[in-house]
């Protein structure tokens, strides 16, 4: 790919449903080059095609090259997830004195918004351009009793690609009834194109993290990084620590932890987690306004999968899922997720690529 005069955005046909809805692929490239393939599918991000140091470019998240597969997304690669991102606790909790029950799709557990999901559903997307950015506008309306989550929920997704090698991710929703949300993206990254993610070094901006119990759910502990194989703070390559002997570590078969971010900043982004691919100097830099960040490193991707450049290997790509903290709805001491009527849930994460 060579740098191009203007930005732009293209629309092709993907698939088809079983019920007959026609799926499109939006591909956005900026003056760079740089290219993010979107369906309209789940909001899936397909590929994102991003240079080297030598200005090689190279696809640089799973997915997969036909609908098909896309149908029976367990591993979720590269949807927007919701209502709610990550777990909660037999899929129960209680509000207003009410108590709910969601589907239980990740036993013991609620998982990721449920057995449809935002990642199973299609989404209106409106295209757009301008001199500085190209993007997608999202848009869906959640029904009341979707998933079991009470009130409708009116939701929109952007991404928008600048031509600094960013990716924003702009999420807005407002809710008629009180309900929970917890939305991200669920892309999974090799920064090689190919191969495992051992290699890759990655720093996260957290003095502490989410212990977890054998179904994956948090204890309620904030517990200190220091000492641990948890302790990210410097840039750390990930398989000189990965298969560390520790109790977390092996309930998770790998990482597959909420970290809690250090804000430097009450308003705006933050610098997040930085990741580093050697070989290909490819570094990508993760900025949020959330207050926690999932990183899971692909420890139940077995191969059973042909992605678009063959089998989906173990530990083939990690995850970077900017989000609140999981079963938030039953710990009352993390920050709440209940988004209200006349309230606005609005939150941005941005995914910089560079290399060097």
């Amino acid at each position: 790919m060579t740098p191009v005069d203007s930005v732009s955005v293209t629309q092709l046909p993907f698939g088809t449903l079983p019920d007959g809805q026609h799926v499109s692929v939006f591909t956005l490239t900026n003056r760079h080059g740089m290219q993010v393939k979107v369906l309209d599918l789940g909001a899936i991000i397909s590929e994102i095609h991003v240079p080297d140091r030598n200005g090689s470019f190279a696809d640089v998240v799973l997915g997969f090259d036909r609908i098909e597969p896309y149908l029976h997304n367990s591993a979720f690669l590269g949807a927007v997830i919701g209502r709610f991102g990550n777990r909660i606790a037999e899929g129960r909790f209680s509000l207003d004195g009410k108590d709910y029950q969601l589907a239980v799709n990740n036993p013991p557990n609620h998982l990721h918004g449920g057995n449809q999901g935002f990642h199973q559903v299609m989404w209106q997307a409106a295209p757009f351009t301008r001199d500085d950015a190209v993007g997608i506008k999202f848009t869906r309306s959640s029904p009341h009793g979707e998933d079991g989550y009470p009130g409708k929920l009116d939701v929109t997704v952007v991404y928008e690609l600048d031509n600094d090698n960013a990716l924003h991710l702009r999420y807005h929703a407002v809710t008629d009834q009180a309900t929970p949300i917890n939305l991200t993206n669920h892309s999974y990254f090799n920064l090689a194109g190919q191969g495992d993610i051992l290699g890759h070094e990655l720093s996260i901006d957290a003095d502490r993290y989410l212990p977890v119990d054998a179904g994956s759910i948090p204890t309620g502990e904030l517990a200190d990084v220091s000492g641990t194989p948890f302790d990210l703070r410097q840039s750390t390559v990930i398989g000189s620590s990965i298969d560390v002997q520790h109790e977390q570590l092996r309930i998770g078969r790998g990482y597959d932890h909420n970290f809690v971010l250090n804000k430097q900043a009450d308003h705006g982004l933050n610098l997040a987690a930085t990741v580093r691919e050697p070989q290909s100097g490819r570094v990508m830099q993760v900025y949020t306004q959330e207050p926690g960040i999932q990183f899971y490193s692909g420890n139940f991707l077995d191969g059973s999968q042909q992605g678009k450049q063959g089998a989906i290997c173990y530990r083939g790509a990690l995850c970077l899922e900017t989000q609140h903290f999981p079963d938030s709805p039953n710990q009352s001491h993390f920050p709440s997720t209940i988004l209200r009527p006349g309230q606005v849930y609005q939150t941005q994460t941005v995914y910089r690529f560079s290399a060097e």
